[in-house]
């Protein structure tokens, strides 16, 4: 996946597809070249081959697997941003029965299109990441939950599961070794709620996807009742060149606590919006040049830098920030999925709300009585002053009704609508008392 010589000396982006990346990301693949043969010759399963002993060293053992994993201090890319190698330690290697490996693929957060990208252009680097997390684990069944709207995905991951398979990369006794790992394709069908971790064991067994009340955690008790550890698509797509060149060279290409790269879906306001792979910690007006600044020539407003559920951050503090998880941490926000929505001088903050908490009634599961019913009251609210209807109380009582949310729900739903609206009132309240005051927006254009 990743290839830092040829960014350190291009740092340079190329197109393809209409797609603006960095050259790292797909190393030389143009859309056609996704296939087993190529992965090869780009260095595909030289990793997996390195702890297994077959390229004439001696292998490696499960612990040294996990401790490279630790040293390149690489984080969930999922979202959350927990350290990969501390998940991966959690799991009982000495339960005596089946344990299981989960990707999580249910790309369903607004804003974000990288996870998609990589399964449809190299999806050979997560199947060799999760057989070497398999490996490290003592883990031999493997799903990969891909999201039910990117089908094309799908069907790209299951050809390159035949191609693994035939090759001998999975299966009984790969390469020969006491290792076998058998990986599966399972196709979603698009509800958002998926991409929690729970909710999708639970959709993987079958059932409504809905998150279950944690403790206990998927490490002990996750898939049919069985310690089970799950990533996301882009963390594991990170896990072979880290064992082709070490943690510490990952962890050198990003920063202190944030090693290695990143991609960033950045959409909205730019003139070339897309996917880019930058190292961590690269400073946020560095992401928005390479996009090709804002569209237009206009000025920047406000950011939302990791997918709809992170808090807005107002202009002049998002060109302060590197994009790591700490920086953006401490300006108030979540790096979350690196999914970064930016919004020119021309948008209106109480339309872009409404849609948000549109989005989330829509996608609440309906478990939790504070989403179920507070979501729908959020967006009503919202909605009521976006068209002139609004009144005074309003701004308090959405505040109210956020706050009452928020860390009263089973999963991080309810958050993920709850903090947008306390962030966009926060940044933005002279937009909402404009819109009760005038019945009218203060901008020309809607988002």
């Amino acid at each position: 996946m990743l290839d830092l010589s040829q960014f350190q000396a291009t740092g340079k982006e190329t197109v393809f597809h209409g797609r603006h990346i960095n050259p790292q990301i797909y190393a030389g693949i143009d859309g056609t070249n996704w296939g087993l043969k190529d992965y090869e010759a780009r260095g595909g399963y030289a990793a997996l081959r390195k702890i297994l002993g077959k390229d004439g060293g001696e292998g490696m053992t499960q612990d040294q697997v996990i401790a490279e994993v630790k040293a390149s201090s690489l984080r969930g890319r999922g979202g959350a941003g927990f350290p990969t190698g501390l998940k991966w330690s959690f799991m009982p290697r000495a339960f005596p029965g089946q344990k299981y490996l989960v990707c999580n693929s249910d790309e369903g957060e607004p804003g974000t299109a990288k996870d998609r990208e990589i399964l449809r252009f190299n999806p050979h680097t997560v199947i060799e990441g999760m057989a070497i997390a398999a490996y490290a684990m003592g883990i031999t069944v493997g799903y990969n939950y891909i999201h039910g709207e990117i089908f094309e995905a799908y069907e790209r991951f299951e050809a390159a599961l035949e191609e693994a398979r035939a090759a001998g990369y999975l299966g009984d006794h790969i390469m020969g070794s006491n290792f076998s790992f058998q990986l599966h394709g399972h196709h979603g069908f698009g509800a958002y709620i998926c991409g929690e971790e729970t909710a999708l064991l639970e959709s993987l067994e079958g059932k409504k996807g809905q998150p279950r009340f944690k403790p206990p955690f998927p490490a002990s008790f996750g898939l049919y009742g069985k310690p089970t550890t799950i990533n996301n698509t882009e963390t594991f797509a990170a896990v072979p060149w880290i064992i082709r060149n070490g943690g510490e060279a990952f962890l050198a290409a990003g920063k202190p606590n944030n090693g290695g790269t990143k991609l960033f879906t950045i959409s909205g306001d730019v003139e070339r919006p897309g996917n880019y792979e930058i190292p961590m910690g690269t400073p946020f007006a560095t992401l928005l040049e390479l996009a090709g600044g804002v569209r237009g020539g206009k000025k920047l407003k406000a950011v939302i830098p990791g997918g709809s559920s992170s808090p807005v951050i107002p202009a002049h503090t998002m060109m302060e920030c590197t994009m790591d998880y700490d920086s953006i941490a401490k300006a108030g926000s979540m790096l979350g999925s690196g999914a970064v929505i930016v919004m020119d001088e021309t948008r209106c903050m109480v339309k872009s709300l409404q849609r948000l908490s549109y989005f989330y009634m829509h996608e609440s599961c309906g478990q939790c009585t504070p989403c179920r019913e507070g979501t729908g009251w959020l967006w009503r609210m919202v909605d009521r002053i976006e068209t002139g209807h609004g009144r005074p109380e309003d701004i308090e009582m959405l505040d109210n009704v956020a706050e009452n949310i928020q860390g009263r729900t089973i999963c991080a739903l309810g958050d993920a609508a709850a903090m947008p609206v306390r962030a966009f009132i926060k940044h933005y309240r002279d937009e909402f008392v404009h819109h009760i005051e005038h019945k009218t927006c203060t901008v020309p254009a809607y988002i």
